[in-house]
């Protein structure tokens, strides 16, 4: 196992940077070995081709180690929409999904309802943005016949309690986007039947490095409607279509993006050496050292104190929105604004160089709000 703080000393990025919920810097291993099998590729050798080609199933390995699955049941894509798109386009039944989730989710459901007709949405009324068990229980009937929610809530940095969920849905199915999540909380993958995220976030891995786990029982239920060439079972050339193979692996397109999937297998080998409990750890501490300097500063924080992973967001008063983004921006501060809230997002090995940015940004603007004086009392 990895030592922790080696892990923590590999974050070069720049100080200030607080927004690996958007987009996670590449590790200096993944940038190492991009370049080393970009080299082997760029020689055109059968060997060093087909020594790259292997990293798929390295990935696979890995992916199937942190979610407590068989390899047969990991497939890699090119996003967490693919995987998801596999998931509703092959649904039946109804789905609930809360229209507050990440459009990922909630868009995909509709695509699928209204290309095939097999699929139904039903609206989730949860309270703010967080999916809760009871939030859930409250929509349940008999038509329903899965769920799909986010593993932590992009807008606010709520973490979903999934085997909670899984004591509350039964035996419909369950469906996670984990991409704010995966390798930075430790949650009980096996209460899902469907996982999919990607690595370009708190993986350090960079884009294209999509995966997506389904379960026996997900593929007695989703239809791999989606398959193409690379998921069917059978050689190519071979006389008529030959049907989707078996395991996950039906749940493919076309070919794997080689440097991709070595960019993720590095990438979760890392995450597996140092451990998954550890990281989030430090991930929840970083996150708690933000809300803190929040509150020294009189910032109203919507990110849920008992349930969250690396993201806070704050909801600044109208007239301190402004002032807040600039603040940050001034101070060296990488964050992202969206619809009056701004939202940061701290990693295991964000330094605490970073947070001091953060903190003068806010106690700036704490020392320029205005202080409107008590009227007179009358005698």
């Amino acid at each position: 196992m990895i030592e922790l703080e080696s892990y923590l000393e590999s974050f070069d990025e720049e100080p200030g940077y607080l927004d690996w919920a958007a987009f996670g810097p590449l590790s200096p291993a993944v940038q190492a070995e991009s370049a080393a099998d970009a080299e082997l590729l760029g020689a055109g050798r059968r060997s060093g081709i087909g020594l790259v080609a292997e990293r798929a199933d390295e990935a696979r390995a890995l992916l199937a180690e942190l979610l407590g699955s068989a390899p047969d049941e990991v497939t890699l894509q090119p996003s967490t929409s693919y995987g998801l798109m596999h998931a509703m386009f092959g649904l039946s039944g109804e789905v609930l999904v809360s229209a507050a989730e990440f459009p990922a989710l909630p868009v995909t459901a509709r695509r699928a309802q209204d290309a095939l007709g097999r699929l139904r949405v039903r609206d989730l009324p949860a309270p703010g943005t967080f999916v809760t068990p009871e939030a859930v229980r409250d929509a349940l009937d008999d038509d329903v016949t899965a769920v799909a929610v986010s593993l932590v809530d992009y807008r606010t940095g709520f973490v979903a309690d999934l085997a909670a969920l899984r004591d509350v849905i039964g035996d419909r199915l369950l469906i996670v986007d984990a991409i704010q999540g995966f390798g930075v909380v430790d949650a009980d993958y096996a209460a899902a039947d469907v996982v999919c995220g990607n690595g370009y976030k708190w993986l350090r891995a960079g884009r294209g490095t999509g995966f997506a786990r389904f379960t026996p029982r997900a593929r007695e239920r989703i239809e791999p409607v989606l398959s193409g060439f690379a998921g069917m079972d059978g050689e190519i050339g071979a006389p008529g279509v030959p049907a989707p193979a078996p395991g996950a692996a039906a749940f493919a397109v076309s070919g794997i993006d080689a440097l991709a999937a070595a960019r993720l297998a590095t990438a979760v080998r890392e995450i597996r050496d140092v451990g998954v409990g550890r990281i989030a750890e430090a991930v929840r501490d970083r996150a708690r050292h933000m809300m803190a300097l929040a509150d020294r500063y009189d910032m109203p924080v919507l990110t849920p104190r008992d349930s969250h992973a690396g993201i806070v967001a704050l909801s600044p008063d109208p007239q301190d929105a402004g002032a807040l983004a600039a603040a940050l921006a001034n101070h060296g501060v990488t964050a992202t604004a969206r619809g009056g809230t701004i939202r940061v997002s701290a990693h295991a090995g964000t330094a605490a160089d970073s947070l001091q940015l953060f903190g003068d940004a806010l106690a700036e603007v704490s020392s320029h709000r205005l202080v409107v004086p008590a009227p007179a009392v009358e005698s």
